[in-house]
């Protein structure tokens, strides 16, 4: 299994390599203050890499919120259990 894991790697870097010799053109970046010129290449790993964190960010703000409600609901349960077994404590009155 390690060894698929290494292949795939090297193929991954491989892919990498071929991919920035194929797309070495420059590109200009017009900012709304200046401009970059940057390769292709570089730019969609930059883009590629942004959108990833932005990605990771957004799970992350809904992973948290998920927690919390969880958390949440953890409580009412327990409050709810609580309740429960003081109501089961209680002995029933008969009415005559």
């Amino acid at each position: 299994m390690r060894i698929i894991s290494y292949i795939l790697l090297l193929l991954i870097i491989l892919f990498g390599i071929t991919f920035a010799a194929l797309n070495s053109d420059s590109v200009t970046i017009n900012y709304y203050i200046g401009r970059s010129v940057l390769p292709l290449s570089l730019l969609l790993v930059l883009v590629f890499a942004f959108g990833c964190l932005i990605g990771i960010v957004a799970g992350l703000w809904l992973l948290i919120k998920a927690k919390i409600r969880n958390r949440r609901l953890r409580q009412r349960l327990q409050l709810a259990e609580k309740e429960i077994e003081n109501l089961r404590a209680i002995p029933l009155q008969d009415k005559v």
